[in-house]
């Protein structure tokens, strides 16, 4: 069993939320488990450069936990508009909880994960070998098959909690939806990539600026389409084929 602070502050925040019927416990409570999955994945070396991951889980907490206190403290220039309206959005009840969940996950990956990979990358990229930079590349990618392992974890333990009609959902379309949702990850990280990769090799701070701006923007644009998508949206098999265009998952 993997012990650790950062999953005790997860916990600690997902136990308040809980116990106030915050809805913001959603995201975080299922954010948790994939944490606890890194890090157990870790320490079964499945990473080439286990020290880098592990940076890396710990700097990407960290923005969840930046915003979020500046949400609480209305610190608005430390606070991405992506991550307002997410919290915000855990106020309305009509929101459906799976939709909460991926509101949590488009702004945590399409936002914060840009500038994480940024922050790590850019001061080492220029040093780094090819077959180091294809290292880098490959324990990234092995993430998306961890969170392909969680996903069923997450369903199973707390999405039904919240919504329990996922159960009958479950059964009638079986593996698909997570097959999807897993698919809609993997893609919004391929992309996310690319934009650090543009972000890295970008000198002019006035650039840089500009490619920030941008990940936000895509940020909000999937947003609202997460939450016009709706209960079988979010789970992404009820989209239509345009839709799952644009928000990347074809």
């Amino acid at each position: 069993m993997i012990h650790h602070l950062l999953l005790d502050r997860m916990a600690s925040r997902v136990n308040a939320w809980e116990a106030a019927d915050d809805r913001r416990a959603i995201f975080l409570a299922c954010y948790a488990l994939m944490t606890r999955n890194m890090l157990q994945a870790i320490a079964d070396e499945r990473f080439a450069d286990a020290a880098w991951v592990y940076a890396l889980v710990h700097n990407f907490a960290e923005y969840y936990f930046v915003a979020l206190d500046a949400y609480e403290h209305d610190a608005g220039a430390a606070l991405p508009e992506v991550w307002r309206r997410a919290h915000d959005l855990t106020r309305t009840a009509s929101v459906p909880p799976v939709v909460h969940l991926l509101l949590g996950v488009n702004a945590h990956i399409n936002c914060d994960l840009v500038l994480v990979l940024d922050d790590m990358l850019r001061g080492e990229w220029a040093a780094l070998s090819h077959d180091q930079r294809d290292s880098r590349h490959r324990d990234y990618l092995l993430v998306n098959t961890i969170i392909g392992e969680t996903i069923d974890v997450v369903q199973d333990t707390v999405v039904e909690r919240y919504s329990p009609a996922m159960d009958t959902i479950d059964t009638l379309f079986g593996p698909l939806d997570e097959w999807c949702t897993a698919r809609l990850i993997r893609n919004w990280r391929d992309d996310v990539w690319r934009q650090a990769m543009d972000l890295i090799q970008t000198q002019d701070p006035q650039a840089r600026n500009a490619l920030r701006r941008l990940a936000d923007a895509r940020a909000l644009e999937r947003m609202h389409l997460v939450v016009t998508g709706g209960e079988f949206g979010a789970r992404v098999f009820g989209y239509s084929q345009r839709l799952l265009r644009r928000l990347k998952l074809r």
